[in-house]
């Protein structure tokens, strides 16, 4: 079943319903046919973040399930990021793009990031004629004086994409094509990156420094270097996370595990040195960063190799909020909390609202069992209308002959036969299930006449009369009848389908977040809504079909007792004719003499 057939069939409920409505920001640029809700959630139902953060480096994945690839151009050009006032373009740029496999990532600048709120970001897509947005210098602030991705290949060296432009001189030594974002380092314990010094790696005594990266240990054993420059070394001891600063060590006080990503970090604010490990603090100890200066060593260094994988390796000359560490931690890793993507597009001018965002979540087989409700309440409405209808004409049609049969009094002939009656008068007769009983006694009466003359009848033979009569009453009441079954399937079965398909969508929604591992509101909630919708359409189903079958069943009683009230007083009225209109006795009896 088509989104668009069910959008028709509900459309009603979304325009009655203010309460479907959502703030719309307002439409960014024409050009641009498509985009979706991005929501950064720092309240206590996403990342439960506290403090003002600032201008964040955020990750944004793409995939199959939350974004329509065919709808863009292929390089993802055409995407532009705006900030939730709807006008404000914000600086991004892609790391990887596979429209064939249906996944991308890209890294949003978002200003003014505090804890506490939803962040209501849009991505636009779909302008065949755009020419590339990424814009990856502008993604950092001046405070980020080196960040490496590890994208390259080739065997190319690892390139700085801030526009410091500190690249390293060689190149990593392997390369993990999915690494926790993308592509990864990979070192087998020889090989670091050497990242030459330049004016603007220069660290003062004193001065603050941050330093995040992405690490997955493959070996514990031994002292491991992650990065190293003079005097400041950070690394792994038998897995657990540590930072030397001259002679002066914190390590945490949990290993990681082996094989498994985790995000370290590490902060210098000039009074005080930090670790942190997925964005928890794991250690601390007073105490300013000394001079650093010399060349930097990622993914080991002399006496501590480095055996594992490194992802996203950032230097920051300022000391970053802890809130920045765990909102970077939670939204580059597996359990995405932070950012979340509306699962379905907005069409330019096509409103946007809550219904049509729930309906677009719909999944196939709830979109199925939607449309089968729909069906059946078509169905049950069209039985309604058209019932309505024949028992509105029964009722005028009694009416006209009712009024024709009163004035027979005693003297009751086929309706064919009375004066006065015209063709027009004589087909809506015809029409009257009272009509019908009435001619099946006239006929049943004549047939008695012509083989037993005007003799009174037998009981045997009044009975008889009344038998043919009842045989028209349970035809009539059969037409009345007719189809109402739909009526009571919609009411009993309605609500059990859509039960039926919420179940289903409801096992859906937990076994796609299962695999993708994203466990948070965003990512269930959207589902959920849309697994509702069955239940809803089995409702609807339901609730105008109990009021119309109450409606017709009511209106059908009234038409049968009227019909068995009827057939007394005819049977009665032609035995009575039959008697009235036979000879005499004494007459009779010279008769047959």
């Amino acid at each position: 079943m088509g989104r668009t057939f069910l959008a028709w069939l509900i459309a009603l409920l979304a325009i009655s319903t203010p309460a479907f409505a959502q703030p719309d920001a307002g439409w960014w640029n024409k050009d641009w046919p498509y985009r979706r809700m991005v929501t950064v959630d720092t309240s206590p139902t996403g990342g439960n973040l506290s403090g003002a953060i600032g201008r964040t480096v955020l990750l944004v994945r793409l995939h199959d399930g939350n974004f329509t690839f065919g709808d863009a151009l292929e390089n993802g050009a055409d995407l532009r990021v705006v900030d939730s006032d709807g006008k404000t373009p914000l600086p991004f740029h892609i790391e990887r793009y596979d429209a064939a496999n249906s996944i991308a990532t890209l890294w949003v600048s978002v200003p003014g990031l505090n804890g506490g709120e939803r962040r209501q970001l849009w991505l636009y897509f779909g302008n065949k004629n755009a020419p590339a947005g990424s814009d990856i210098a502008r993604t950092y602030d001046p405070d980020t004086i080196a960040a490496w991705h590890f994208s390259e290949t080739g065997g190319k060296p690892a390139a700085d994409l801030t526009a410091n432009g500190n690249n390293a001189q060689n190149a990593v030594p392997a390369i993990d094509e999915n690494g926790v974002i993308a592509r990864a380092a990979r070192f087998q314990g020889q090989g670091e990156l050497v990242i030459p010094a330049t004016p603007s790696l220069a660290m003062p005594a004193g001065a603050p420094l941050t330093l995040t990266a992405w690490v997955r240990a493959d070996q514990l054993a031994g002292e491991q270097a992650l990065f190293a420059r003079g005097p400041l070394v950070v690394g792994l001891a038998n897995g657990a996370p540590f930072a030397l600063v001259g002679t002066q060590r914190i390590q945490a006080g949990a290993a990681l595990k082996a094989g498994e990503w985790a995000h370290l970090g590490f902060v210098a604010d000039g009074q005080n040195v930090r670790l942190y490990v997925n964005g928890v603090e794991a250690g601390a100890a007073p105490g300013a960063l000394p001079a650093l200066d010399g060349p930097i060593a990622l993914g080991g260094a002399a006496g501590r190799p480095f055996v594992g994988e490194l992802d996203e390796v950032r230097l920051a000359k300022t000391a970053r909020p802890a809130a920045m560490l765990l909102a970077s931690a939670q939204a580059e890793g597996p359990n995405n909390k932070l950012v979340a993507v509306a699962g379905t597009a907005e069409r330019q001018s096509a409103g946007g609202g809550t219904f049509v965002y729930v309906l677009g979540k719909v999944e196939m087989i709830d979109a199925f069992i939607i449309g089968l409700c729909m069906v059946i309440l078509v169905l049950a409405v069209a039985v309604i209308v058209t019932k309505v209808a024949y028992i509105n004409r029964a009722v005028r049609a009694n009416r006209v002959f009712l009024k024709r049969f009163r004035a027979l009094h005693e003297h009751l002939v086929s309706m064919k036969h009375v004066e006065g009656v015209g063709p027009r008068e004589l087909d809506m007769i015809g029409q009257a299930p009272l009509g019908r009983l009435y001619e099946t006694g006239i006929e049943e009466l004549e047939i008695r006449r012509e083989t037993r003359g005007r003799r009174p009848l037998s009981g045997e033979s009044v009975e008889a009369m009344r038998a043919a009569v009842d045989a028209v009453v349970v035809e009539e009441n059969q037409k009345l009848d007719r189809w109402l079954v739909l009526l009571t399937i919609a009411i009993s079965g309605g609500p059990f389908i859509g039960l039926l398909g919420t179940v289903l969508g409801v096992m859906n929604t937990f076994a796609g977040v299962a695999l993708a591992g994203d466990v948070n509101v965003n990512a269930i909630a959207p589902g959920i809504a849309a697994a509702l919708m069955a239940t809803i359409a089995g409702l609807a189903c339901a609730i105008p079909s109990l009021f119309g079958y109450n409606y017709l069943n009511s209106r059908i009683s009234a038409l049968s007792d009227e019909m068995r009230v009827f057939v007394d007083r005819l049977i009665t009225r032609l035995a009575e004719m039959q008697t009235e209109g036979s000879p005499a006795p004494a007459a009779a009896l010279q008769a047959a003499e």
